[in-house]
């Protein structure tokens, strides 16, 4: 799988979906994308660039490769860190302040 940028004239709303119908036609595209203000086509998949642009051409739109590589690869989400390191079990217990005082004769109390 690789991501390939493509440079295309987009003018407009129609022209953007002109765009996206000609390159959604080939096999093997995963995700499709237009930004419309930089006017770069990317397209991510097991298609061959050069059909991309070819099917670009036919509806007469000037496209040009700017790259082709793999996709960035999305890091996964870490889960937030719980405060303390409980059992499973216990994830519903509240915590339990228990001290220690030299000055009591009794041992440990809880507070």
């Amino acid at each position: 799988m690789k991501k390939t940028v493509i440079q295309v004239n987009i003018k407009c709303q129609k022209c953007k979906t002109d765009v996206l119908k000609a390159t959604t036609k080939l096999s093997g595209i995963q995700e499709v994308s237009v930004d419309g203000e930089k006017e770069l086509l990317s397209v991510v998949g097991d298609v061959d660039p050069v059909l991309v642009v070819k099917n670009l051409r036919k509806i007469g739109k000037v496209a040009k490769i700017i790259s082709v590589g793999p996709p960035k690869s999305e890091k996964p989400k870490q889960s937030p860190k719980k405060p303390c390191n409980l059992p499973p079990c216990c994830n519903d217990c509240q915590l339990v302040a228990v001290g220690f005082s030299q000055d009591y004769n009794g041992g440990c109390h809880i507070l």
